[in-house]
């Protein structure tokens, strides 16, 4: 059974650790290693998570199975829409139903905000995610490359779905 709950303040290095799994058994034939550590260092600072868990734009959310953290989602909104900025599985735990059920808890929270649409960004070489995010009613409206720093770039897809 999966148990989707706020993510606590002492689970933040866990959350960390799995994102670590899971960007390296997805990105390495997508972006460089240098651009991944990177990513990493940046996205999942132990500081940066704290900081979002005390604002109330951003929403942290994980999956445990058992004692053991299978996922994690993370969510912004800007008063009008809200953003899916991270939604990951451990490699060993997809296909079980534990990215539908982080994204139906998101789904939840966006409604709460208000927001009429949830959007995200997926890159455009990430085919399994592309097609989990069309199974759970997400379509394409753009496709862009996104300067990020440090002279390192997203080729993404921008999805949406209504709610």
């Amino acid at each position: 059974m999966t148990e989707v709950r706020l993510l606590a303040p002492h689970e933040v290095e866990a959350v960390s650790a799995l994102a670590r799994v899971v960007w390296q058994a997805t990105y390495p034939a997508l972006i460089s290693q240098t651009q991944i550590d990177c990513m990493l260092a940046d996205r999942y600072a132990a500081e940066r998570i704290h900081a979002q868990l005390d604002d109330p734009r951003h929403a942290w959310w994980v999956a445990q199975q058992g004692q053991q953290l299978a996922g994690f989602a993370h969510a912004t909104h800007d008063g009008t829409d809200c953003k899916l900025d991270k939604l990951y599985v451990h490699p060993d735990k997809q296909r079980q139903g534990i990215g539908s059920a982080l994204l139906a808890t998101v789904q939840s929270w966006a409604r709460a905000q208000h927001a009429h649409r949830l959007w995200l960004q997926v890159n455009r070489g990430n085919t399994q995610a592309i097609a989990a995010y069309q199974k759970l009613g997400f379509r394409i409206i753009e496709s862009r490359v996104f300067d990020i720093g440090s002279g390192f770039v997203m080729d993404d897809h921008v999805m949406e779905r209504m709610l």
